[in-house]
């Protein structure tokens, strides 16, 4: 083993996903992309709004079954999971996740591509439910979103391994409870409230109340030391103060820790570190960006150079229009 290769958030990209294991020198034999020297590790997000959903799925799952690749679970696993399953009746709702406009319309693409493959979408809801919500190797670390040990701590007494099952999946779904906060930091991280009536009308037409903050400044004071998010705070809100209690919601990963490897934030442009240890590999592949990866051999200090990525052609752009995407 040299090492691995971490991959950002395919999204239904399933053919740039295979030119990207191309790219990396792994080539398929036994319907498996494998590598002699490397093992693969998705950052979860391999459904909703691409073309090629299944085909996104199938190679993962090949890989990640037959030993060349690991997983970590992204927030649209995650919320198919809690789509598709049923609610106790307790909750006053059919299923976990409520079958809203705004919830139909962002798993529509992968329902659709499965319409005529049940028994596939079964087993693919069933490996969802198998794959873990973090991964710690020692050197370094995955997740989709955001790396809270306390939490990590805490889910790890739950569910070893961090593999969920589902009395936590039904807990997850109720915002007082520890699963529900597990599962949000994880696979969504920290979102700060906008004050009232301040709304932020982004690129592709959604309409946000709350910002995506980062978890890696040293004693961040305002709010520009912690938003990870292409649109900008409007006005001059980015110098706004951070409170104490905005404070006590941000976890801290130092430059003392391992390499961290993360998805989740769609980021544009050139890929680039935001930290020495810390990569985000999610970079709006089917958001007519790219799809990249990490090589890590072992480095304890990350390098950008070790970026490779596939801009995403024509046809596997996103099917949705850009101002029908919606990030949740």
């Amino acid at each position: 083993m040299e090492g691995y290769d971490l991959i950002g958030d395919v999204h239904g990209c399933g053919a740039t996903l295979g030119a990207l294991l191309e790219k990396l020198g792994y080539h398929q034999r036994g319907g498996v992309y494998r590598h002699p020297r490397r093992k693969a590790i998705f950052l979860g997000d391999l459904i909703d709004r691409g073309p090629r959903i299944r085909l996104a799925v199938s190679i993962a799952r090949r890989m990640v079954e037959e030993g060349e690749a690991h997983i970590v679970m992204g927030n649209h696993e995650y919320n198919a999971l809690a789509y598709c399953h049923r609610a106790p009746r307790q909750l006053g709702r059919e299923w976990l996740r409520e079958h809203t406009p705004r919830h139909n319309r962002i798993i529509k693409e992968t329902l659709d591509q499965y319409r005529d493959h049940p028994a596939e979408w079964d087993e693919t809801l069933n490996w969802f439910m198998e794959i873990p919500l973090y991964l710690d190797f020692d050197d370094f670390r995955v997740v989709h979103a955001c790396w809270d040990q306390a939490l990590i701590d805490a889910l790890e007494k739950e569910c070893p391994g961090g593999i969920i099952d589902e009395p936590f999946l039904r807990q997850s779904v109720e915002p007082d409870t520890q699963a529900y906060r597990i599962l949000d930091r994880l696979t969504r991280g920290v979102h700060l409230p906008l004050p009232t009536g301040v709304e932020i009308h982004s690129g592709d037409g959604f309409t946000r109340r709350s910002f995506r903050a980062h978890f890696w400044s040293r004693g961040p004071e305002t709010w520009g030391d912690v938003i990870f998010q292409p649109d900008n705070l409007p006005g001059d809100l980015e110098e706004r103060e951070l409170t104490a209690a905005e404070r006590a919601r941000l976890p801290h990963y130092g430059l003392d820790q391992p390499p961290l490897f993360i998805g989740h934030y769609w980021c544009e442009g050139i890929p680039a570190l935001p930290t020495a240890n810390i990569a985000c590999l999610d970079y709006s592949a089917v958001k007519f960006g790219r799809l990249v990866a990490y090589r890590w051999s072992g480095e304890r200090r990350l390098d950008a150079n070790h970026f490779v990525w596939v801009r995403v052609p024509q046809e596997e752009e996103a099917r949705p229009r850009p101002w029908e995407i919606d990030f949740d």
